[in-house]
């Protein structure tokens, strides 16, 4: 019997080793956590599979190559500790709520690779880098309702952090910038989202998100030099395309945000969300617009799941507590 079939609860994967997601700890001292020095990516679960593994463990391969870490284990091992703590998690989730799986929860899971010891605070000595794999339950409470209402963003003045710190493609946990963006809209507006811009006020992306522009049935995205690949957003590039809704690049400024006849944002939990406001005014018509639905409706079909019925399906126990 291996290590995970002995853990009747919810597993993690670190360096190598399974334990109860319980015991799961870093040291203080890893550089991880004092500098914030982690390459991260983080995936969902659709029915209880991962979805576009080999998407983001390419973004992780490449995030990695751009900080400077060189993990202990392959890619290929990552990915089937993933796939394995997953599955095993899934099952708990499930065995959880009575065995119901019609949509059924699903799960959020963190890779995250750090530096290892950082030699300033373990007497000199440094360590291997750490690998680390997680689960969590998605919070669909915190969005079940914007796939009907949408979302609201707001500029802050927060700036994206610029390629001289460290290049926008990084997926890093270094997020204070995030952080304080976020703190900022909140204030101007209740539940808004930031919009994050660069120094010279080219749109990069949201705290939690990528951003679409749809105007005259088009869909703009930044370039890649603007803004952190998203796994999601090329998803639903390829649902565009099938569609027949034509898909361009270009730097965008917050009047293109202002003049959009949608805006759409994508994200690994939530996968496709609309944003009705932007700086207090109504995007469109004030609601999810035609492309947004056929969008959901195209992921939907492709998964065979119900994205947003699930999401509000799975809020209902959190928000009857």
């Amino acid at each position: 019997m291996s290590s995970r079939e002995a853990i009747s609860g919810e597993v993690a994967w670190a360096d190598g080793r399974v334990m109860s997601r319980a015991e799961l700890a870093l040291p203080l001292g890893d550089a991880g956590f004092v500098l914030g020095a982690t390459v991260t990516e983080q995936l969902r679960t659709i029915r209880g599979r991962l979805f576009l593994v080999d998407e983001h463990l390419a973004r992780l391969q490449e995030s990695l190559a751009v900080v400077g870490i060189v993990p202990p284990v392959t890619l290929a091992t990552i990915g089937a500790a993933a796939e394995a703590v997953a599955a095993h998690n899934h099952a708990v989730a499930i065995a959880a709520c009575g065995g119901s799986t019609e949509p059924g929860p699903d799960l959020g899971l963190v890779v995250f690779v750090t530096p290892g010891d950082l030699p300033a605070q373990h007497e000199g000595h440094g360590s291997p880098p750490r690998v680390v794999v997680h689960t969590f339950p998605l919070a669909f409470r915190l969005w079940a309702d914007a796939y009907d209402r949408g979302v609201a963003l707001r500029t802050v003045a927060t700036r994206q952090v610029p390629d001289a710190c460290w290049p926008v493609h990084a997926k890093v946990r270094s997020r204070l910038h995030y952080h304080l963006a976020d703190r900022e809209a909140h204030a101007a507006e209740a539940g808004a989202r930031a919009v994050l811009e660069h120094l010279d006020g080219r749109i990069s992306e949201t705290s939690t998100a990528n951003l679409a522009v749809v105007a005259s049935s088009v869909i703009t995205v930044p370039p890649p030099a603007d803004v952190l690949g998203g796994v999601s957003l090329a998803f639903v590039r390829r649902l565009a395309e099938r569609l027949g809704i034509p898909w361009q690049e270009r730097s965008l400024r917050a009047a293109d945000l202002a003049a959009a006849d949608e805006l759409l944002l994508t994200s690994t939990p939530s996968c496709i969300l609309p944003a009705t406001r932007f700086d207090g005014q109504p995007v469109g018509c004030g609601g999810p617009g035609p492309v947004f639905r056929r969008l959901l409706a195209a992921w939907s079909d492709d998964v065979g799941l119900d994205i947003a019925a699930q999401a509000r399906q799975q809020r209902q126990p959190a928000a009857q507590a």
